[in-house]
């Protein structure tokens, strides 16, 4: 576990199969759901579970639900989050979004990584109280649409991240792109 007080701790901090919220990313999203304290996160499509532990990491008092259907996954999850020392923080659900949604207490606030779909999103939106956050991420057209026409409804922010990372090409150094990610956030007025 790393001593770092803020959040985007450096990739490697997570056990991860690839399929991992990047460090920038991360500290953005982080930054977007805008932790205060004494608050709950879904961590939606969890994957190696670094926003709910990150959330948690910035406040004893926090507590995050990480949905993840794959079980490999959310073994990794538990691993990161004993990792990490947030084990009373973190609960794992192990379902699929759509079954998890309904047995789970209100946020106060919502990350969802990977796809996300119209149902998922206006779910997420009506738990919601007044002040509170929804940030989601996406790589495939599919979810930019659905993205698109929540931002058109209901505000936000909308935007598209694109990273690239300096590495060697021969005896020089270039910039490799990582995909490109839309992200919206919006706080419940």
């Amino acid at each position: 576990m790393t001593g770092q007080l803020t959040a985007g701790l450096p990739d490697d901090a997570f056990a991860s199969d690839g399929l991992l919220t990047k460090r920038v990313l991360r500290a953005s999203a982080l930054a977007a759901l805008a932790p205060v304290g004494d608050e709950l996160l879904w961590d939606l499509g969890a994957g190696t579970g670094s926003i709910g532990i990150e959330w948690c990491r910035l406040s004893r008092g926090n507590r995050a639900i990480a949905v993840e259907r794959n079980a490999e996954r959310a073994e990794r999850i538990r691993a990161n989050v004993a990792s990490h020392a947030v084990n009373d923080q973190v609960r794992i659900v192990e379902r699929d979004i759509a079954a998890a949604l309904g047995v789970l207490p209100d946020p106060d606030a919502v990350f969802v990584g990977g796809g996300v779909d119209e149902a998922v999103l206006r779910h997420c939106w009506g738990v919601l109280r007044r002040g509170g956050r929804l940030v989601v991420h996406s790589v495939t057209a599919d979810s930019d649409a659905v993205l698109l026409g929540a931002y058109r409804s209901w505000g936000g922010e909308l935007s598209r991240v694109a990273v690239e990372t300096a590495e060697p090409i021969g005896r020089f150094t270039g910039f490799r792109p990582a995909r490109t990610v839309t992200a919206w956030a919006v706080v419940r007025g």
